[in-house]
């Protein structure tokens, strides 16, 4: 009997998982769910309330729902590098034939994940464009080469989609009894940032709820409200997506189901440019690696002499700078208030 594996990363949902459908589709297989705690990569960035929601918050809330019929099996990875070593223990242990995983598009895990095909020369591994609505390279100039400029990506990537929506896939249908016992799942005892479990969505049913609300209730008047730290404009759902709650296909999905114009620029086309926009930085990380390193997309702004001053850093971050609508702002993306949404 095959032995497929699931490595779970920022797609911790059961509806529309590109890799976790097709793990699923023999239905004599043994599935095993993987996921690996890293909380080093991803404790240090901008947003607070992305990643280090994993571990252990979000973690015993999405990880339980993959018991139903299914193995899920959650490891300590400590550091990221050791991600490698860790998956590839793994499949050894547990005598995987097929590995099946989401792409990440960040310049350290593709490499990551490159290293670990190597390794493990004897199993079938099978990557997936999951985690946006049209795969990097797909949406180019008709020189071939990556856009560089958002607004011609954007009126070529809407082209694409009229051409055809990419589709949800359904969740799998339960096992008829797990296929091994799985041990209990580790306690993930690390620094963690506090959050409002009633403004971050932690679990699916919460999230696509919330989507259809914000889909029927606000995404018409997205554009008028979004810049506006007072009022509640936003979706709130880039945590969701950050962390693969939701897809960006449910998001696409939902949006042209309340506001079929969006398409065309009627209601809804202002936060649909937005999930564009995501679609826009993944494509470019791929195409341009410099991106993931620190680098600036434009050379010259390298130069640009920044002033390194703590106190001046530590008082933007807090909204005490003096500015009312720069304070405001950061005010707004502050526990309990809200969350740094980017795109959404």
């Amino acid at each position: 009997m095959a032995t497929h594996l699931v490595w779970l990363r920022t797609d911790l949902r059961i509806h529309d998982n590109l890799a976790l459908a097709a793990a699923c589709r023999d239905p004599q297989a043994q599935v095993l769910a993987l996921y690996i705690a890293t909380p080093g990569s991803g404790v240090n960035i901008t947003w607070r309330h992305g990643r280090p929601l994993l571990s252990p918050a979000i973690y015993r809330v999405c990880m339980p729902r993959w018991r139903n019929g299914h193995t899920a099996v959650g490891r300590r990875g400590g550091r990221f590098y050791r991600q490698r070593r860790t998956a590839g223990d793994f499949c050894q242990q547990h005598q995987v034939s097929h590995l099946f995983y989401n792409y990440q598009y960040e310049f350290n895990e593709r490499q990551r994940d490159a290293a670990v095909e190597n390794t493990l020369r004897d199993v079938i591994c099978q990557g997936f464009d999951d985690s946006v609505l049209l795969p990097p390279g797909s949406v180019l100039t008709g020189g071939g080469e990556m856009y560089k400029v958002f607004t011609p990506f954007k009126n070529a990537f809407i082209r694409r989609l009229r051409d055809g929506l990419p589709a949800c896939v359904a969740a799998p249908k339960p096992r008829q009894a797990p296929a091994c016992q799985a041990p209990p799942l580790p306690e993930l005892n690390y620094p963690q940032t506090p959050f409002d479990g009633l403004l971050f969505a932690a679990d699916e049913k919460t999230a696509l709820a919330r989507l259809r609300a914000f889909c029927q209730q606000a995404a018409a008047d997205y554009e008028g409200q979004r810049d506006f730290p007072a009022v509640e404009g936003t979706s709130r759902l880039s945590p969701c997506l950050a962390i693969g709650v939701l897809s960006p296909r449910q998001c696409l999905h939902r949006l042209l189901t309340e506001h079929p114009a969006a398409l065309d620029g009627g209601a809804g086309a202002t936060w649909l440019n937005e999930l564009i926009w995501r679609e826009f930085y993944r494509h470019l990380m791929v195409y341009y690696p410099k991106l993931c390193k620190g680098r600036p997309f434009t050379a010259w702004t390298d130069k640009v002499a920044w002033r390194a001053e703590e106190a001046a850093l530590q008082a933007w971050q807090r909204g005490e700078t003096g500015f009312p609508i720069v304070d405001a702002a950061m005010r707004s993306l502050t526990p309990p208030a809200g969350c740094i949404t980017g795109y959404a």
